[in-house]
C-alpha cells in the first residue's frame, strides 16, 4: 500500500471504534503505527536506561580520577622532599648523637651524690634519705634514679629544688611528694623527690 493509500485508511478510521477488547480486528494501518510507537517507546525507554547506568559508571570513574590524583600530588611531594628529609634526619641523629656522648660516666655518680648533698645542707634542710636505686637501660642512655627524702621550710625546699635543677650535670626531677614533716603541723615540711641523671649507653648506641 502507498504512503496516500495508508493515510486515506487512517482518516477513515473511527478513533472511537478502536478498544483494547477488539485489538485483533483493528486495521493494518493502526497495527503498524501502534507497533511502531510501541518500538520507539522500547527503545527510548531502554536507551535512557542504559545512558543512566554509563552516566552512573562515569560519574564513578570521576570520582576514582579525582582520588588518584590527589594521592598522586601527595606522593609526588613526599618524593620530592625525601631528599631533604633524609638530609635533616641525618643531622639530627649526628646531634643528638653528640649530645649523648657529652653525658658523663658512671664513674662521676658519687660526685654528683655530693653536690646533690651540699645544696641541699646549703638550703638549710636535713636529709633523711639519698639513695641510688637500679639502673634502667634506654635505647642511647641509661637512667641513674635517685631517691631524696628531706625536710625544711617550704622556702628552704624551694631553693633546693632550683640548685638541683641547676647543677652542671643533667639532673630531671619526678614524684614530686610533700607532707608536714611532724603530724601536729609546725613550719617543716618532707619532700620525697626523684631524681634521675643519665649516662650515655655505647652498647645500645651500637646494636
Amino acid at each position: 500500500m502507498s504512503p496516500s493509500g495508508w493515510l486515506e485508511e487512517l482518516r477513515s478510521i473511527d478513533i472511537h471504534e478502536l478498544g483494547t477488547h477488539n485489538i485483533g480486528s483493528w486495521p493494518p494501518a493502526i497495527k503498524v503505527l501502534v507497533g511502531v510507537l510501541v518500538m520507539i517507546l522500547v527503545l527510548a525507554l531502554g536507551y535512557s536506561i542504559s545512558t543512566s547506568e554509563v552516566q552512573s559508571q562515569l560519574d564513578l570513574k570521576r570520582e576514582e580520577e579525582t582520588a588518584l590524583k590527589e594521592q598522586f600530588a601527595t606522593k609526588a611531594h613526599s618524593a620530592a622532599n625525601l631528599a631533604r628529609y633524609t638530609q635533616q634526619l641525618k643531622e639530627m641523629e649526628n646531634s643528638f648523637g653528640v649530645l649523648l656522648r657529652q653525658l658523663p660516666s658512671d664513674t662521676e655518680v658519687p660526685g654528683l651524690l655530693e653536690d646533690i648533698t651540699r645544696t641541699g645542707l646549703g638550703s638549710g634542710l636535713e636529709f633523711e634519705e639519698i639513695k641510688l636505686l637500679p639502673e634502667v637501660t634506654r635505647p642511647f642512655y641509661i637512667e641513674l634514679p635517685i631517691q631524696i627524702t628531706v625536710t625544711g621550710t617550704y622556702h628552704d625546699l624551694a631553693t633546693f629544688v632550683s640548685g638541683v635543677a641547676g647543677l652542671p650535670r643533667i639532673v630531671t626531677l619526678h614524684d614530686f611528694d610533700l607532707a608536714p614533716a611532724k603530724p601536729d603541723g609546725g613550719p617543716k615540711l618532707r619532700m620525697s623527690i626523684l631524681a634521675k641523671t643519665y649516662r650515655y649507653n655505647d652498647q645500645g648506641a651500637h646494636q
